[in-house]
């Protein structure tokens, strides 16, 4: 399988570290986090960093023309050549810069290192059994305008989104050619994407060949995904499953997103929950038994982990009560997820689901084809 990819620090990284240092019982470090991070409260067009162009395959992280990050597979469950994958996954990576400006520059060769390492390695590479994978850069967007949502942040948000939406077009007139496709994205990406399903892709002839939308990490409800339903079963198709997982001593802090229910309301209360270990939104607890295996790519050796978790939707949570050892990672992700707050496996939904994940993708495929 191809090595992980690792990368240098990036200075954001170390700031966070050091509110992490200089907070180490956590009473401070969220709020030194927004310090350092401030973008301010105004949004200037004129310092935008340069629109990527789509046209260019230099502006897409993961293509199937070339080697990438989202193409590393272990042994047990190889990818499929992109030539013979019989349909297309259409990814939106999570926030992968730390900076103090509003919108992050899509061609710095840090923030692309990162986003290789925190997107597509241990996110993207989840659907490379069932598909070929698309993942476009963007100017991703300061996460303030998420967790501390203003006017200046929704113009910022807005940068981001319009450069979403045309590698979209891009990828549906040059690349997808009338194939089914995955949707599918983390956090900041989720955002973005749910914004893309229902302003681009709900009404339109493309929603049609939507497999479905593996939109996690994000402050979804149910309400806000243009019409398109949740998933209720995993053989599903032309649905959403969505989820955040976190643990029973998890305590909501200053860096959660503002949840469906607005500012002042619990902020994971009212998001969409899809379990998936059952693949259901009964809220039914499922045993660690039924877990086919986590895997953390950002390890010195990624390995399948099985039985890893437990897994119960209960208001606007997938509550993880029971779970195996996180292992140590590269140095700057356990950090972050030492930042996120106890038993806030945000940073890590991905890497604890993998497998369940990946086999859906190709099951959920599989029923689209045969119908």
């Amino acid at each position: 399988m191809p090595s992980p990819t690792r990368s240098p620090p990036v200075r954001g990284v170390l700031l966070v570290a050091l509110a992490a240092l200089l907070c180490p019982l956590g009473a401070c470090v969220h709020q030194l986090v927004f310090v350092v991070l401030d973008p301010g409260d105004r949004f200037d067009e004129a310092t935008l960093p340069p629109a990527p162009g789509y046209d260019d395959d230099e502006n897409w992280a993961a293509h199937p023309d070339r080697p990438d990050p989202s193409d590393v597979a272990l042994d047990a469950f190889p990818a499929v050549a992109p030539e013979r994958a019989v349909a297309d996954a259409f990814y939106l990576h999570p926030t992968t810069w730390l900076g103090q400006s509003w919108n992050a520059p899509a061609a710095s060769d840090e923030v692309r290192a990162n986003t290789d390492r925190g997107g597509l390695l241990i996110q993207a590479s989840a659907f490379n059994a069932c598909c070929a994978v698309y993942a476009p850069h963007y100017r991703q967007v300061n996460g303030q305008a998420f967790t501390a949502p203003s006017p200046a942040g929704a113009q910022a948000l807005d940068v981001a989104y319009d450069d979403v939406r045309r590698a979209f077009d891009r990828f549906v007139a040059r690349d997808n050619a009338g194939r089914p496709f995955v949707l599918a994205a983390h956090s900041q990406g989720t955002v973005l994407g749910a914004r893309l399903l229902r302003e681009r892709i709900a009404g339109s002839d493309d929603q049609a060949r939507l497999v479905a939308a593996y939109l996690i990490g994000g402050p979804l409800a149910d309400s806000a995904l243009g019409g398109v339903p949740l998933c209720v079963d995993e053989d599903d198709t032309g649905c959403v499953v969505a989820f955040n997982a976190r643990g029973p001593r998890f305590v909501a802090n200053s860096l959660e997103f503002v949840g469906p229910l607005g500012p002042g309301a619990p902020p994971l209360a009212g998001r969409a929950c899809v379990n998936p270990l059952s693949w259901r939104v009964d809220g039914q607890r499922v045993t660690r038994t039924r877990h086919r295996g986590a895997v953390f790519f950002d390890t010195d050796a990624p390995q399948v982990l099985p039985a890893f978790a437990s897994a119960q939707c209960r208001d606007g949570t997938l509550l993880v009560e029971d779970h195996g050892v996180i292992p140590s990672r590269a140095w700057a992700d356990d950090v972050l997820l030492d930042v996120m707050g106890e038993d806030n496996f945000h940073p890590i939904e991905y890497q604890m689901f993998y497998l369940p994940l990946r086999d859906n993708a190709v099951r959920r495929v599989a029923a689209f084809l045969g119908r």
